[in-house]
């Protein structure tokens, strides 16, 4: 099976045009929409927002959260967020170095997994949540996820090599970076990317 999930940009202002429009222009090719969480540290609309934003439009939404900028309390109310408007998918990541202000240092992407799986709502489905992953040694604990994404690579053998090497029955989803110049190909602006799931 294969799916491909498209990284959009959540905006940093407050206005949803341009993410409803990547939405909208990627949806006949995506099979889901990755909400980035105040990534490259800056402050964005939740993830959690446009996730629901991304639903309403008929897509599947997958909210990206940070360790970085939570504490339990914060996390705790994300969650609540997230059942009201029906995301159900999380990507947990431990986060850029923040812009501004510091990390909290409360919450581990581990204790991020363990708290979900621990949190359950009358009415509402569980959550389904996932990690980040290098191309080393999976941790047990990312390994019980339900999915897993693997960070941006740059070399096809050595990610086969990798995937031959772990023992995963969950999805593992490769992030593959989308360049849309020759000029972008040999500088490292920031953009977004897609992310496909081999077979």
């Amino acid at each position: 099976m294969f799916e491909l999930i498209c990284e959009v940009e959540p905006p940093t202002r407050p206005d949803l045009k341009k993410v409803r429009h990547q939405i909208g222009v990627m949806s006949p090719i995506a099979d889901g929409f990755l909400i980035p969480d105040n990534h490259i540290g800056r402050a964005t609309v939740s993830s959690v927002a446009v996730a629901n934003e991304v639903q309403l439009m008929g897509a599947r939404g997958i909210a990206c959260l940070n360790s970085r900028d939570r504490n339990l309390l914060g996390f705790r109310r994300d969650l609540l967020t997230a059942a009201a408007y029906g995301v159900e998918r999380f990507l947990f990541v431990h986060g850029d170095d923040p812009a501004e202000g510091a990390r909290t240092s409360q919450l581990t992407v581990r204790r991020m997994i363990e708290q979900t799986r621990e949190t359950t709502y009358p009415g509402c489905d569980p959550f389904q949540v996932g990690a980040a992953t290098r191309l080393s040694k999976v941790p047990t604990w990312k390994a019980e996820a339900d999915f897993l994404y693997v960070q941006v690579s740059y070399d096809l053998d050595e990610l086969l090599r990798w995937r031959e090497s772990v023992e995963l029955d969950i999805p593992v989803y490769a992030g593959v970076m989308v360049l849309a110049s020759a000029q972008m190909a040999t500088t490292s602006p920031s953009c977004p990317s897609s992310r496909s799931r081999p077979s």
